[in-house]
């Protein structure tokens, strides 16, 4: 793949910035008591680019909002960070977090400043401390890796971001080309080190050209930095009206067996056409972050009814018994929970799973484990919680995405140990019982209301494979009203009120 054009720091600056919003943070750089042969590269670097170093900052507006923005410059020594590029980027961060800014970084370099050594392979260090202390603060931190972006920066900053996105094409990786052929006498496999090959691997959450990049940003902060405005965003949505239903309106009574069924029917409206019809703002986010991707996990940041989340949902067409739910999915979902906690936001679960993976490489995988961790982090989780039974609710897989403040239902959704067919097996030792387990084990949602483990029944009339898009925009309205709700809740009360709930369901 040829490399793409490369853009200097300005010109990607003025690109992705609102016109004439610029204003520098840098200050000159002091003078340098460093090695004749160093003195004559710095001074060549600074003529050929025009800057003082490897690292500019300042800040802009995007689509009116004002941001803080952190950028390399491949042309000064190879975007190469030393003493005092790490000075200027340590400084940007921490006036951004001072004065409450989102922060964007647009990382592109060789790696440290082989010139100075260690002490400045120990500057991306302080680099990742001030990072953290900006996301601690509840602040955004959105990252767009540019060509080519290798060693302690992509191990640092440029790793970092609750949204990290990439050029195409662009090179990227832990050891540069050159050094481990240089080092192993092979060259690096082709294809490894590229933007597109982590995106697929779920490193990145997406490859997006120059033109894209404002666009991708502004809807990502219209959610990530949404916490403090929420309210003048949801005066004007639309509510649930009484054609939506009451708590526990589930229209006419269906058996429990007919609630599985319509539950299973392969044109039924699932996460994807939920966030399309009902949702504002989406970005979508992909993988763990950590190698890891399950196409039965979709994970994004969006609105409804202007109240923002982070949306974890089970994704019915990434799912079957060829590709069941796996342990990686899971991983997916507690980085969703991960970065609701950061960021304060809701968290929105949509549940919708025949049952997880019973396979050899589940079990390696610590499919166990990982449910037990999301139970842990869901019900630890400072941010507000929503779950949703959006459709089948088997299992464990079910399980870890349940503990919430507020568990609503479709009207055919449901959630069961195991499939009905399974409960049969152990009981009857036959699955012609499954009807009757089902019924048996309460698992319809008007059942789970009656239990108390679900707040409320959204309405299907008769069935939101017949009326898809009435029935996602129903469940929008619900749950952007439910969203405001949790969002106008004190956070002590509201945690202490979902510890309450799990220690006495069903007592």
């Amino acid at each position: 793949m040829p490399s793409p054009s490369r853009l200097d720091a300005r010109a990607l600056r003025d690109l992705v910035l609102d016109p004439g919003s610029w204003r520098s943070w840098d200050s000159p750089i002091p003078e340098r008591d460093v090695a004749e042969d160093y003195a004559r590269e710095l001074a060549a670097a600074a003529e050929k680019t025009r800057q003082d170093e490897s690292i500019i900052t300042g800040e802009g507006l995007l689509r009116g909002r004002r941001v803080a923005v952190v950028a390399g410059e491949f042309g000064f020594l190879a975007g190469s960070i030393g003493v005092a590029a790490a000075d200027r980027l340590i400084a940007a961060v921490e006036r951004a977090t001072e004065e409450g800014l989102p922060l964007l970084a647009a990382p592109v370099s060789g790696g440290t400043r082989m010139q100075e050594g260690t002490v400045a392979f120990l500057q991306m260090i302080g680099i990742t401390a001030a990072i953290a202390r900006h996301k601690q603060a509840g602040l955004p931190y959105l990252v767009y890796l540019r060509n080519p972006t290798f060693g302690g920066v992509l191990a640092s900053w440029g790793s970092l971001g609750h949204v990290t996105i990439a050029e195409p094409g662009a090179s990227i990786g832990f050891l540069g080309p050159r050094v481990f052929e240089a080092l192993y006498g092979e060259r690096f496999p082709e294809g490894v080190q590229t933007a597109e090959n982590m995106a697929e691997h779920g490193l990145i959450d997406a490859v997006v050209p120059h033109e894209e990049i404002a666009e991708v940003a502004d809807r990502a902060l219209r959610v990530l930095a949404a916490r403090q405005t929420w309210h003048v965003d949801v005066a004007s949505a639309d509510r649930p009206g009484p054609d939506d239903g009451a708590d526990d309106d589930a229209g006419e009574p269906r058996t429990a067996w007919d609630v599985v069924t319509a539950s299973r029917r392969a044109d039924r409206p699932g996460v994807r056409r939920l966030l399309r019809t009902a949702a504002t703002d989406i970005v979508g986010l992909s993988g763990t972050g950590a190698g890891e991707k399950d196409p039965g996990l979709l994970l994004a940041l969006a609105r409804f009814g202007g109240a923002p989340c982070v949306v974890l949902g089970q994704d019915r067409r990434g799912q079957s018994t060829a590709a069941p739910l796996g342990p990686a999915a899971l991983r997916e979902a507690r980085r969703g929970m991960h970065l609701a906690q950061e960021l304060r936001l809701p968290l929105v679960t949509l549940i919708d799973t025949p049952g997880a993976a019973l396979s050899r490489e589940a079990e390696e995988g610590g499919l166990a484990g990982e449910i037990a961790r999301c139970l842990q982090d869901l019900v630890m989780l400072q941010a507000p919680t929503l779950a949703v039974l959006l459709g089948q609710g088997t299992g464990g897989g079910a399980l870890a995405l349940v503990p919430a403040d507020r568990v609503l239902a479709a009207a055919n959704g449901w959630l069961g140990p195991l499939p009905p067919e399974g409960a049969s097996a152990i009981v009857h030792r036959d699955t012609g019982h499954a009807g009757e387990m089902a019924q048996a084990q309460g698992v319809r949602a008007t059942d789970l209301h009656r239990a108390g483990i679900v707040d409320r029944v959204v309405p299907e009339r008769p069935d939101a494979a017949d009326e898809p898009t009435e029935f996602c925009l129903r469940l929008g309205r619900v749950l952007g009203e439910e969203l405001a709700g949790l969002l106008g809740r004190d956070d002590t009360e509201r945690f202490r009120t979902r510890l309450h709930r799990y220690r006495h369901l069903g007592r």
